[in-house]
Formats: C-alpha cells, sequence, structure tokens
C-alpha cells in the first residue's frame, strides 16, 4: 500500500476518528481547520481508494457514497514509522529514539511512559 501524503493523512484521521464517513462529512471537518474545495476533498477521497486506503459503499436510495477505512489507524501509523525509519535511518530505531529523547523538550511524564512501555517489552522478551 502506497505511504500516505500530508494531505491524504490528514483526511484519514477524520476518517478514523469518524468510521463510516461521506465526502461532505469529510469537507465540513476540514473546513473548520481551513479553506478547502469540496471537489479537492473529493477527489483526495477517489484517490485514497485508488490507493487502497478507503472502500466506498452506496448509500440506500441516496446519491451520496459511504466511506470506510481497509486498515485501523495504528497499522497504518505503524506502517508509516517503519517506511520513515528504514529510510532515514538505515532501518535502526536507537538512533530516533535517541534524538527524541535528546533534542525533543520530552516532558517528565512522556520520559516515563517510554521508560515503561520498555520494562513491559523487556519482560516480555523473558
Amino acid at each position: 500500500m502506497k505511504p500516505l501524503t500530508d494531505q491524504e493523512l490528514e483526511i484519514m484521521k477524520i476518517i478514523w476518528s469518524q468510521g463510516q464517513v461521506t465526502v461532505r462529512a469529510v469537507y465540513e471537518a476540514l473546513l473548520k481547520r481551513r479553506r478547502v474545495a469540496y471537489t479537492t476533498v473529493m477527489t483526495m477521497m477517489k484517490i485514497l481508494e485508488q490507493k487502497g486506503h478507503l472502500t466506498k459503499i452506496a448509500k440506500d436510495g441516496e446519491k451520496a457514497y459511504l466511506y470506510n477505512p481497509t486498515k485501523p489507524k495504528d497499522q497504518v501509523i505503524g506502517g508509516m514509522v517503519k517506511e520513515f525509519i528504514q529510510r532515514v535511518f538505515n532501518g535502526s530505531a536507537e538512533p530516533l529514539l535517541l534524538h527524541l529523547v535528546e533534542q525533543q523538550n520530552l516532558s517528565d511524564k512522556e520520559k516515563k511512559e517510554i521508560e515503561t512501555l520498555l520494562d513491559q517489552k523487556r519482560r516480555n522478551k523473558r
């Protein structure tokens, strides 16, 4: 499945949060953030369908189609992160983690969450 562009990801986030949607519902959600043409949203959703990220079904008795994501958000985002790590860090997550810890202003809570996740992973490997 082809990776998502920034605009496609923005649309998919709306769809994941709302579930089954029409083009109009996505258009209205985007309008709250920025100006966008209805036809642009319709075109982007058609592209997402062609890329395999969306399926559409006819709504009973209406012209509008309902769109559904083909994969859950976690699976798609996970694939994007893997692709990013492969492309930028030659497949190693360590430099990314080091960068996040050293260069980003992580809160104590975020650091604790990372430590907890690492501890859980260590325990599960035993």
